[in-house]
This record gives C-alpha cells, sequence and structure tokens, in this order.
C-alpha cells in the first residue's frame, strides 16, 4: 500500500481525533501538526513520533501529499482552498463551511482540481458505517419499493460549557449554526443520501436551554423530496443528559431503522422478516452487545479508506465536495425556513415562498 504523508490543519478536539486515526491507518503516515495556536500544534506533533509542528501550511506543503481541515467550520474553505491551491489531496471536516457562496466557489475549484488529479472529500463518515451501507444499497436495489417517509432525530446534550469552552462555539461567523449545522449535519446528510434531493421545507427553530450563543439549541423540519416521500426531522442539543440519533426509513416494500450508527430493524418484503443476507448480516452483527468504545474512530478509518484509494486509484471519494454542498445547501434552507416562517424551495438558488427578508439567520 502506498503511504501519503499528511497533515492536520487544527489542532483542537476534532484535529487531535484525525491525528489517532491517522497514525493507526496503513495508507497514511501523520507527517504535520499545524495550528495557529504554536503550542496546541508541539503537543499533538510530540505526540506522534516523526511528526512536525507548524504554523502555516507553506511551512510544510512540499513534505506532504495531503491535508486534513479541522478547523472551526467557518474557516473550512478558506484552508481547503491554499490546500487544494497547493496541489494536495484534502479532505475536509464537516460542514463544508457555513457559507454558501464561498462553498460554491470553492466546489468548482475542486472539480478543476479533480481534472488535474488532486481529491478533494468532506467528511461524513457515517455513510461508511455497515448500517449505513446496507440500508443506502436495500434502496439503490429497489427493495424498499417506493420510498414513502422517514424519521430522524438527534437528541443530544451539551453543556453551556461546551460553548464556552471556545470563542467559536455558538456563532454565526464561525460555527454556523447550532444543532442542526454541527451535531445534526450527519443524520441530515444520510437522510438526503437515502431519500435524494430535497425539494421543499418548512421548519421552526429556537434557543431553549442555552444563553450566550447565536445559535439554536432545538429545531425541527418537515422536508418534500422530489419522489414525493416526506420526512421529519429534530435536532436538538437539550435534550438532557444526551440520547440517540435515529433514522427511519420507510418504504411501500419494506423499511430500516438506525439507532447510533447501528441496524436495529430492516424489513424488506422481498424476504421474510429478519431474513438477511450481504451487507445486511454485517450490518446487524454491529448492533449486537454494547456499542464499541473505538466506535468513533472507526467510521474516520473507513473514510480514510475511501479517501486514500480515491487519491492512488484515480477516482473521486464517495463524499464528494459537490455532495457535501448539496447538504449544506439543505442546512442552508431549513434554517431560512425556520428564519422567515416561510416554505423554502430548494432550487439552485435557494428561495423563499414568500420573498425573503434582507438578513436571514438562525432563529434564537
Amino acid at each position: 500500500m502506498r503511504v501519503l504523508r499528511i497533515g492536520v490543519i487544527g489542532c483542537g478536539v476534532i484535529g487531535t481525533h484525525h491525528a489517532k486515526v491517522l497514525a493507526a491507518h496503513p495508507g497514511f503516515a501523520f507527517a504535520a501538526a499545524l495550528d495557529v495556536d504554536a503550542a496546541r500544534a508541539e503537543e499533538l506533533a510530540a505526540a506522534h513520533p516523526g511528526a512536525v509542528a507548524a504554523g502555516e501550511l507553506s511551512e510544510v506543503a512540499e513534505t506532504l501529499d495531503a491535508v486534513a481541515v479541522c478547523t472551526p467550520s467557518g474557516l473550512h474553505v478558506e484552508l481547503a482552498t491554499e490546500a487544494v491551491g497547493r496541489g494536495l489531496h484534502t479532505l475536509v471536516e464537516k460542514p463544508l463551511d457555513v457559507d454558501l457562496d464561498r462553498s460554491t466557489r470553492f466546489a468548482d475549484l475542486a472539480r478543476e482540481a479533480a481534472g488535474q488529479g488532486v481529491r478533494t472529500a468532506v467528511v461524513s463518515q457515517h455513510r461508511f458505517d455497515p448500517a449505513s451501507q446496507a440500508v443506502h444499497r436495500a434502496i439503490t436495489q429497489g427493495r424498499f419499493g417506493r420510498l414513502t417517509s422517514a424519521i430522524a432525530s438527534i437528541s443530544w446534550w451539551r453543556s453551556q460549557e461546551y460553548y464556552d469552552s471556545g470563542d467559536w462555539r455558538g456563532t454565526l461567523a464561525l460555527d454556523g449554526g447550532g444543532a442542526l449545522m454541527n451535531q445534526g449535519v450527519h443524520t441530515l446528510d444520510l437522510l438526503r443520501w437515502f431519500l435524494g434531493a430535497p425539494i421543499r421545507v418548512q421548519a421552526q427553530s429556537a434557543l431553549l436551554a442555552h444563553h450566550d450563543i447565536e445559535v439554536e439549541d432545538t429545531l425541527g423540519a418537515v422536508v418534500t423530496f422530489a419522489s414525493g416521500a416526506i420526512a421529519t426531522l429534530t435536532a436538538t442539543t437539550a435534550a438532557y443528559p444526551g440520547l440517540s440519533a435515529r433514522l427511519a426509513v420507510h418504504g411501500d416494500r419494506g423499511s430500516a431503522v438506525l439507532h447510533d450508527d447501528r441496524l436495529e430493524s430492516f424489513h424488506a418484503a422481498d424476504g421474510p422478516a429478519g431474513d438477511q443476507s450481504g451487507l445486511e448480516v454485517e450490518a446487524a452483527q454491529t448492533t449486537a452487545g454494547p456499542r464499541p468504545p473505538d466506535a468513533f474512530a472507526a467510521g474516520h478509518h473507513r473514510q480514510y479508506d475511501d479517501f486514500h484509494d480515491a487519491i492512488t486509484q484515480g477516482r473521486d471519494p464517495l463524499v464528494t465536495v459537490d455532495e457535501a454542498l448539496a447538504s449544506l445547501e439543505f442546512v442552508h434552507a431549513i434554517y431560512r425556513s425556520a428564519a422567515t416562517g416561510t416554505t423554502v424551495v430548494l432550487d439552485r438558488p435557494v428561495v423563499t415562498l414568500p420573498a425573503e427578508p434582507e438578513a436571514v439567520r438562525p432563529a434564537g
């Protein structure tokens, strides 16, 4: 296996997690920790022999094959643009960014760079969970028949101390949103991956259990998809002590339920209830027993498998920038509906019914 030298930009919680995953991945050598906070970069580099600390990408770019952008969300595109411009394969943590216009421009750049062999991907590690793969495969094979509805819920808890732990948390400029943009975006991405293009949303949001932040901690939406399927989506960081993420998908020939990334139930009319084969068996096995302590790392490891293969095989990754952009447009449409009290139709660019006000931000 070709070993790629990779640097992590942003040495906070998620950057440290990426470094741990990369250090255990046979296809990557964690080579550089980059952060504007020199002490933080040095601390992460010191924890991984062979890695160096740097404050700017220009200091180490020539020694790297790839980078992972793990900074606050509002800085993602800026740093990814520099990396791609230097010819580095780039993995961007979710979401793609908080700003739709600059994300759209970056998508154009990523497409152009792909033509020159530079691969860019965006983290959506739950697309790689065996359970998610099993459900997506069943849908694409038509085993659930016509999809009719879905129920997505993210019932998590984040303390006030969580939001107070960083100046960027809970801000529109760098966090871009709250329970949906930061925590619920993974489930939203799966919802779109399973059901296809959303075309209409109606939403409400509120700030109910936290203070001194600019974003929502609770949100609900009703979504209509191009297929005609209807879904409800709720996301909250105000569900003490923190419960689960759950996604149920229903069709006229079958249904499935994902519960905390595991396949809780699966039924297709082409076989008896509980009759599972192939990916369904593997996915069901992940549900047996207690949740393993390394489950969070496993998802990122699988995504790095795909990123490595995309680079070395010269193909697109599963989660391209265009895919991530579509999910970001979905998020923005929901926020716009919640802020304006209108139904929002997704039809690039996002429009509202009736006309939108000049300033739009998440309610709360």
